[in-house]
């Protein structure tokens, strides 16, 4: 194993920038549409992945994918009807669970991070 294609991959910006956009601007809408694309690709990508089967072909972590596609929508639903709080604070949470939480998972033993890092 090799940290090569970790340490060619680039910054993660397109979450990091909402913060600091303006928020209802065409930029912060067009970020804010490919993140919420980007995310759900991430989540429905995890139903391939079938490794751990805790319950049948299922996972934890497939209960995450399916929290965060619910919050993803939750979160369109509050934009869309003008809830502009409830819709940041879903995607604030969204965003610190995709980079704490999941980000915490991928070290659990016998998973592809945990091997780079602890060999």
């Amino acid at each position: 194993m090799t940290l090569a294609p970790l340490l060619a991959a680039g910054p993660v910006v397109i979450g990091g920038a909402q913060f600091v956009l303006r928020r209802g601007t065409t930029g912060h809408r067009a970020l804010g549409y490919a993140w919420v694309a980007l995310l759900a690709g991430v989540a429905l990508s995890s139903f391939g992945i079938n490794g751990l089967r805790q319950v049948g072909p299922f996972s934890w972590i497939h209960a995450i994918s399916l929290a965060t596609l619910a919050a993803l929508g939750v979160a369109i639903g509050h934009a869309r009807a003008g809830r502009v709080a409830a819709h940041r604070w879903t995607m604030v949470g969204l965003y610190d669970g995709a980079l704490v939480i999941a980000g915490v998972f991928t070290l659990v033993p016998e998973r592809i991070m945990h091997r780079v890092l602890f060999g």
